[in-house]
C-alpha cells in the first residue's frame, strides 16, 4: 500500500471558455431581489434559480460575495442562524442566486427554526426552476451528522445538488485532501449528488474561478 498522501478530489477540469463564461456571467451589477420567509412570499419564477445550503456560519453570504465580486452584497455575520429567510439576488432574469437559511444551529426559537426548516422543504419540493443546490460544508470538519438530514431530503426530492467546501485556506494540505476523499466517499451512494466537489476558499479567492465556471456549465447544461 502506497504512503503517499491522498489526493484531492477536484471537479471535472473547465475548459478556457467555461472559465471566461464564468467570468462574465458574474461580472454584472448583482443586487439584493428579494427576501422570503413564506412560500407565498417567494418571487415568481422565472429564468434558472441555484440555491446555496449549508450549516450555520459556514460561510454562505460570504461565497455569494465572493462569486458576484460585491463585498456586502450578502450579510455576513460573526451570529451563527441570522440569516432567517430565503434570500433572492439577480442580474437580471437569466440566473439568481438564493442564500438559504443555516441549519445545525441558530440563534432563534425553536418554533421560528421549525418554521423556516418547513419552508425550505417546500421551497426545494416545489421550485421547479431550481437547477442546483450548491451544499456548503466547512473544509475543516467535513460532513457531520447535521448534513445527512438536508441531503436525504434533497436526494428524496430528486433535487440535483454539489458539495462545495469552503475555507479551505484553513486546514493544512494533507488534512483538505482527507476530507475532501472522504466527503467524495460519503456522496457515491447519493442519488441526486452531482459528481466532483469544489474546494474554495472565499477569503483568497481560491476556487471563485471554478465556481463561476461550474455555474456556466450548468447554465449551457440547462439550456
Amino acid at each position: 500500500m502506497s504512503d503517499s498522501p491522498i489526493a484531492p478530489v477536484v471537479p471535472a477540469p473547465f475548459t478556457p471558455a467555461e472559465m471566461s463564461a464564468g467570468r462574465k456571467l458574474f461580472a454584472v451589477d448583482w443586487q439584493f431581489m428579494a427576501a422570503a420567509a413564506t412560500m407565498g412570499a417567494l418571487p415568481k419564477m422565472f429564468g434558472v434559480e441555484i440555491a446555496f445550503a449549508g450549516r450555520s456560519n459556514v460561510g454562505k453570504s460570504s461565497l455569494v460575495n465572493a462569486l458576484t465580486g460585491r463585498e456586502g452584497l450578502a450579510r455576513t455575520s460573526q451570529t451563527p442562524g441570522r440569516t432567517q429567510e430565503l434570500i433572492f439576488f439577480t442580474a437580471g432574469e437569466r440566473l439568481r442566486l438564493v442564500d438559504m437559511p443555516g441549519y445545525g444551529y441558530a440563534a432563534a426559537p425553536k418554533a421560528k427554526v421549525a418554521a423556516w426548516t418547513e419552508l425550505i422543504r417546500a421551497y426545494l419540493r416545489g421550485r421547479q426552476n431550481l437547477a442546483r443546490v450548491y451544499v456548503l460544508i466547512d473544509a475543516r470538519h467535513g460532513l457531520k451528522d447535521t448534513d445527512a438530514p438536508v441531503l436525504d431530503l434533497l436526494d428524496e426530492s430528486a433535487v440535483s445538488y454539489q458539495v462545495v467546501l469552503t475555507k479551505a485556506d484553513q486546514p493544512k494540505p494533507a488534512e483538505l485532501a482527507a476530507v475532501t476523499a472522504a466527503t467524495e466517499a460519503a456522496l457515491k451512494t447519493r442519488t441526486a449528488a452531482y459528481p466532483g466537489i469544489l474546494v474554495t476558499a472565499s477569503r483568497t479567492g481560491a476556487g471563485i474561478g471554478e465556481m463561476r465556471a461550474a455555474v456556466a456549465r450548468l447554465m449551457s447544461e440547462a439550456r
